[in-house]
Parts: C-alpha cells; structure tokens; sequence
C-alpha cells in the first residue's frame, strides 16, 4: 500500500495545479490517508459484562446473545480471530437492528450501520473505477473510513432488499467478497485499487425473509433466527423498555401516568397483532401524547 501511494504522489508532482487530473490525484491520495489501516480499537471482552449490556438492551433473544458471547470467549482465548458474518432473520419489529448497536457498546467496537434496501448499484458498493468523472469509493470503504477503525460492528440492515441483476450490474453478487471470512481480508474496491482487509469487522446482516437473498450469498452467512414474541415478553418488553423510552419522548414522568399490566395484555391482544413490538410501541406513544397534551393544558408558564 505505501509503494502504491508513493508512486501515485510522484505522479501528483507531475500535474500541474491547475489541471483538473491534480483534484482527482489529491482526492484519491487523501482517501488512502484518512482510511484506518491497521488501526484497531481494543476489544473489552469481559463476557460478564458483555451479557449484562445485551440482557439490559434486549429481553429475550438467548440464540443470539449466546452467538456473540462464544465469539467473543473464542477472541479472547485465542487473542486473533476471523470475525463470523451473522445474518439475524426475523419479522419485523424484533429488535434485529437495534442488536447490533448493544453488540458493539458490550465488546466497546465502534458502530457502523449500511441499509441496502433497494440498492441496485453495483459500484455502490465496490465504488467506480477512478477514470469516471465524480468516482467515488464505495459504501463499505466510506464506512470504514466514517468508523475510523478497522474492526468496528458493521450492520448491513435489510441484506434480503437488495435487487439482483439490475442494468447496473448486480449488487448481491458483490456482495460475496464482503462476505466471504475466505476472502475479505483483501477486499478490493475500485476507487482504492489496492486490498484492504475486512477480516477483522464484525459484519451482522438483517433480514425478513430468507427466500429473496441468493443461494450463494446466505451459503457465506451463519443464520439466527430470531423469532416473534410471546405476549409475556412483550409485557416485559413494554414495561422495561417501551414506556420509560415513551415517557422521556414526550417530557412527562412516572407521576403522570401509570400503565397497569392489564391494560399492556389488552393492547397486546386487541389492539396490536403483530410479532415484533413496533405497534405496540406506536400505541403507547398514542397514550403518551394524548397524557401530554392534557399535562401541558393544565400546566401554567
């Protein structure tokens, strides 16, 4: 990588200044620069302390906890480790997404999260070759680059949304590199022309439905499912994440109103049918907001 930068800033003493190849030259030589190579952040891997961070953030989801924990009791043991490429597949409203913030705050990774819900273009994530005209490199570099490290938890939310075979080449075959523990640690992306290594990222793909991903894209991938609620979990869920998160939104206390549990079953079983908990966390909001309107219409200023 140093040989070819070197080489490329002899050629930016060639250009004149004022040529228009001298900005494409200094673009390209500044990517190089900024991109973490060979910058890590330490990984904390106190397993305790990890499974009391994800069993505060998510009620439930043993599976997936269990996954990340042998991972990281694995790094630790052994000190050096190819990070797996979990794919967490589930209705929506689950908490799929929301997993992979709480994996990165119990290992202290940085997080990055890429949706490629009807990405349709090849370069945008392997970038343009640098003769086009406005090249850019692709999402994965950029990034990495916005992450600042090399290992951070990267979330690729909505991996089954991707369009196959579009006019623009096809993105979930590009896709493969990235996701290949085999070959991603020489990732080639067009823009840069030179490997970067991805082998140390923690990739956690999200997706809804597992028939509309590519047989060889979901060969690449370790599949955790992570299924719908029970409505014991999702009084839980409610009381100990929902309505905390709903009474700050909306600037009123535990003083104004208090949801008994059988009011949370009877708007779990009437009014929300549904496997994940995204209505019913609509429906609490529904309750906030008219709570808050009659607070603020008592209140003096």
């Amino acid at each position: 990588v140093a040989k070819v930068f070197y080489k490329e800033l002899d050629k930016l003493e060639m250009f004149n200044p004022q040529s228009p190849e001298f900005s494409v030259q200094l673009n390209y030589l500044q990517t190089m620069i900024n991109l973490p190579w060979n910058e890590y952040t330490k990984d904390n891997l106190d397993l305790k302390r990890a499974q009391k961070v994800l069993d505060h953030d998510h009620y439930g989801m043993e599976k997936v906890k269990e996954r990340i924990l042998e991972y990281m009791a694995v790094l630790k043991l052994r000190g050096d480790l190819k990070s797996p490429i979990i794919c967490l597949y589930g209705p929506p409203g689950v908490g799929k997404t929301s997993l992979g913030k709480s994996i990165a705050a119990a290992m202290k990774r940085k997080y990055v999260r890429m949706s490629l819900g009807g990405l349709h273009d090849e370069s945008e994530i392997r970038g343009h070759r640098r003769t086009y005209v406005g090249a850019m490199p692709g999402r994965i570099i950029k990034s990495i680059q916005k992450a600042g490290s090399s290992n951070p938890v990267f979330i690729l939310d909505e991996i089954d949304k991707v369009t196959q075979n579009t006019v623009n080449g096809d993105p979930s075959s590009a896709l493969l590199e990235v996701l290949d523990p085999e070959q991603n640690n020489a990732f080639h992306d067009n823009y840069l022309d030179v490997d970067f290594d991805l082998s140390k990222v923690l990739f956690i793909a999200t997706a809804n439905d597992l028939s509309t991903i590519a047989g060889p894209l979901r060969d690449r991938m370790e599949i955790i499912e992570v299924t719908g609620y029970l409505m014991e979990e999702k009084r839980e869920i409610a009381k100990r994440h929902l309505i905390p998160k709903q009474l700050e939104n909306h600037g009123i206390t535990a003083g104004h109103v208090t949801i008994p549990d059988e009011i949370i079953d009877l708007i779990i079983e009437k009014y929300t049918r549904e496997s994940g908990v995204r209505s019913l966390d609509m429906t609490i909001a529904k309750i906030m907001r008219h709570v808050a309107r009659k607070v603020a219409m008592n209140k003096k200023f």
